[in-house]
């Protein structure tokens, strides 16, 4: 459902709308932007709306939304689609699993091997004798296309893996469950759920601008050719200082500068 992110004011009607749809990672750099923008832009609404990465896509394509909001790359097909990209973050892919866990760091290919389901106890990788519980995302997620593609090299899931439509849910249930991993945005990890080393490498934004954590990924706003209009205002807005150094950090993400200002 859209949710009009607007003023309480009263005294001007919002004259223009605005809307975002796509990646439930990138909803809250989204929702918080579009409060700010109403705020200086009184007579404009920003509607936004998490429906997952490839809706979102699929939205701005057809025309049914302004921005498609993506925490993955666009496909071979997409390609074709005359979509413009606004890259306005970092974010890194964390590995999830309950805190009670005493497993804090796996190889990426024990990552591969357990969300295959080739690894079934965690006694098999220096834990706990407790059956693996895999929890995935669904195919319309961006966040699991992105950890497909660079952890699983396009593989197989486990079939058997429960499939939760949201960050928040993954999040919740691995903070729930001992047996269970999962992977959410570095953004949305909390004291709830534990991040574990890939490699030896920690999720950080040092390690992401450096290029040394292995699952990273770029977070996109992608407009049906060049923006333009109130589109064009918004993504300015979302790529200036005032809203990279404090919306995107706040939010536990990457400022799309900081490894050119790293020299990255």
């Amino acid at each position: 459902m859209l949710v009009a992110l607007s003023g309480c004011s009263g005294e001007t009607s919002p004259q223009n709308k605005l809307i975002v749809t796509g990646s439930t990672t990138i909803q809250p750099i989204a929702e918080v932007a579009a409060e700010e923008f109403h705020a200086a832009h009184p007579l404009d609404d920003v509607l936004v709306s998490g429906v997952g990465s490839s809706a979102g896509i699929e939205n701005v394509s057809s025309g049914t939304s302004d921005i498609g909001t993506s925490s993955r790359e666009i496909n071979d097909e997409e390609l074709k689609l005359g979509l413009v990209d606004s890259p306005i973050a970092y974010d890194a892919i964390a590995v999830i699993v309950n805190p009670s866990n005493p497993v804090s760091s796996l190889s990426k290919a024990q990552i591969k091997q357990i969300f295959q389901g080739k690894i079934t106890n965690w006694s098999d990788v220096g834990g706990p004798d407790l059956a693996i519980g895999l929890v995935n995302r669904d195919e319309a997620s961006g966040t699991r296309e992105a950890f497909d593609k660079i952890v699983l090299d396009k593989e197989r899931f486990d079939p058997t893996a429960v499939i939760l439509p949201g960050t928040g849910q993954v999040r919740s249930v691995v903070a729930q469950e001992p047996r269970a991993i999962g992977y959410i945005s570095l953004g949305f990890v909390t004291d709830d759920v534990k991040a574990l080393a890939i490699d030896g490498i920690e999720p950080s934004e040092a390690t992401v601008v450096s290029g040394t954590y292995p699952v990273q990924r770029v977070l996109h706003l992608f407009t049906k050719g060049a923006p333009t209009g109130l589109a064009k205002e918004f993504i300015d807005f979302v790529l200036s200082a005032k809203v990279q150094d404090s919306v995107v950090r706040d939010a536990g993400f990457i400022p799309i500068g900081a490894k050119e200002a790293h020299g990255g």
